[in-house]
């Protein structure tokens, strides 16, 4: 094949389908990265602060979903869940297992950075009569998530990546398109070279912004400054 030949290929057939699969991937991580988050601060105050049984209920999920692979939970949501009459789409079902994963991986940075906030802190918010809610959704939350920001976000990027399994239960995003035109090409190292530069590009872009949340959301004389 010609360099000519290889520009039309590229051009006309890599790049429309790289461009597919991107949007179908920005459908897959935006929702999985903020319902992840959200999880994951939420399981991570619980695992300090929740009562005895949530605590249990809270590590339980957190062991389940740090614990089994998460290739294997797509395929339980996906193949599984109709053995019991519940079906779910490939969009729903790769929405669900990521969100649920990330959740339990961001829980353990959350739970981290709630455990390096100073012990006085807390005992001035009782002093001051704030309930055990209130301290911690305005008192320690903050500035817990200021201090796991670093690790959730490289579990977004890890997200970024790992998205590239939901082919595996027929969602066809980045990977699912560049597999598809592959196996009909027979160009493996021309297609996934492709992909390969556009998921560096995501993570790129993903840490520029995480790193720009850093800055906004840091206290000037509380935190690490980069120089």
């Amino acid at each position: 094949m010609t360099g000519a030949d290889e520009l039309r290929f590229l051009s006309g057939e890599v790049l429309p389908a790289m461009i597919r699969g991107l949007e179908k991937s920005f459908l897959l991580i935006i929702p999985s990265a903020l319902i992840g988050t959200v999880l994951g601060v939420f399981t991570g105050a619980v695992r300090i602060y929740g009562p005895r049984p949530a605590v249990w209920a809270a590590e339980l999920y957190v062991a389940l979903f740090r614990g089994v692979p998460l290739v294997v939970q797509l395929f339980i949501w996906y193949f599984g869940l109709p053995h019991l009459g519940i079906y779910l789409s490939p969009y729903a079902a790769s929405v669900v297992g990521f969100s649920l994963c990330s959740g339990a991986y961001q829980s353990e940075y959350v739970r981290g950075a709630l455990l390096s906030i100073k012990q006085g802190q807390t005992l001035a918010a009782q002093a001051l009569g704030f309930s055990k809610f209130e301290m911690v959704r305005s008192i320690i939350l903050p500035q817990g998530f200021r201090r796991a920001l670093p690790g959730c976000g490289n579990e977004i990027i890890y997200l970024i990546k790992y998205s590239s399994l939901a082919y595996m239960v027929t969602f066809i995003e980045l990977t699912g398109e560049a597999k598809i035109l592959a196996s009909h090409s027979f160009k493996y190292m021309e297609v996934f070279l492709v992909v390969g530069a556009f998921y560096l590009g995501l993570v790129s872009i993903a840490g520029v912004f995480l790193r720009h949340m850093e800055d906004r959301l840091s206290i000037p004389g509380f935190e690490h400054q980069r120089i």
